[in-house]
């Protein structure tokens, strides 16, 4: 297959790629585009046939759900009950990085939901991914547009590398802005449950409804067996070639450990790459050192994390070793990531 790439400029948008964009979904193809998460594989949400060709695109296991994009606050056609906490939901932080799960319509078929009887509907910020909904009349089906297990993309390039060749169309944008995909939030149950931590943290979820909780199944290890609600809770995800080792504790003694990991490494041969911050950058004398952001500003690691960890992979390290991060706020979502890239190897010091 033949992959055409076009790039929008999202200040001053080319109404026409737009409408060539829209053109490929209303076919029943997909399309990767921008969001202002990361990059989405985008297909006609109500195009069960079209929704088959996501999962291919990206090799993604058939029971891990898609969320449904929208450009309307009118969402009663797609979901049964829209309950007043979730329009309080929407009406704080719609257009954004939030996806709320309901209870589905009929009109949403099994393979966009996987079988489920909820679907998770979101309406984005990014402007470019606004019009293409608008433009193509229904829903757009979007999961991350990466091979399924690699780490999501944040540029267009990453669409590139991983989907060239597999899907007809790119659509690229600017450089991703939250870096991490959307918090998925289920409003089917008694109280408010996070099934994915992302740009909208607990605490501003807390302002709307102070018993929302963060699903315990978020943050660990999932059993063979488990059934995931929303996408993201049961498979290894954000992978890149070489394995990833988080390395938790006191941040000297974290620094000092890696460092002690690095020279071992070194000695046999290896080739190691570190996640390190601007506050730590200069502590290490040893490997492929690579600043993810500040400390003091938790939203540059969200947004730079799956930039670095694909840096890594041009760079054909043998094995990444990476800093913890608070799991406070934003920290909750980046170390979600991580642990998931390592699946769960963590060292703790």
């Amino acid at each position: 297959m033949e992959t055409k790439v076009v790039i929008i400029d999202e200040k001053n948008i080319d109404e026409s790629l737009i409408k060539e964009a829209a053109e490929y979904i209303k076919m029943g193809e997909v399309v990767a585009f921008p969001t202002e998460t990361v990059y989405g594989l985008g297909a006609d949400a109500l195009n069960a046939e079209a929704v088959k060709k996501i999962f291919q695109a990206k090799g993604r296991p058939q029971d891990n759900p898609l969320i449904i994009h929208v450009a309307d606050f009118d969402i009663k056609k797609y979901v049964k009950e829209v309950p007043e906490k979730a329009k309080k939901l929407m009406e704080k932080f719609w257009p954004g990085p939030l996806t709320i799960v309901f209870n589905k319509q009929d009109i949403i078929p099994d393979e966009t939901s996987a079988q489920l009887k909820t679907i998770g509907v979101r309406m984005p910020s990014s402007e470019v991914a606004l019009k293409l909904i608008r433009e193509v009349g229904t829903p757009i089906a979007a999961p991350s547009a990466n091979l399924s297990g690699k780490p999501s993309p944040t540029r267009v390039e990453h669409c590139i590398e991983d989907l060239s060749g597999k899907v007809p169309f790119i659509l690229g944008g600017e450089y991703s802005e939250v870096g991490v995909e959307s918090t998925i939030v289920d409003i089917t149950g008694d109280k408010l449950c996070v099934l994915r931590p992302g740009g909208i943290t607990l605490s501003m979820l807390k302002e709307v409804d102070e018993e929302v909780y963060i699903d315990p199944a978020v943050m660990e290890k999932p059993r063979e067996d488990f059934k995931p609600k929303a996408p993201g809770m049961k498979y290894r995800h954000y992978a890149p070639k070489a394995p990833v080792k988080i390395i938790c504790g006191e941040l000297q003694k974290t620094v000092a450990k890696i460092n002690e990991m690095v020279q071992n490494y070194k000695d046999d041969g290896k080739r190691v790459a570190i996640i390190a911050t601007d506050e730590t950058k200069a502590m290490y004398k040893e490997g492929v050192i690579v600043s993810v952001g500040t400390r003091t500003d938790i939203q540059t690691v969200g947004k730079n994390l799956f930039k670095v960890l694909r840096e890594f992979d041009d760079m054909d390290v043998d094995l990444i070793i990476s800093e913890a991060f608070d799991e406070y706020d934003l920290g909750v979502a980046i170390m979600n990531r991580l642990k998931k890239s390592a699946g769960f190897n963590i060292i703790y010091v």
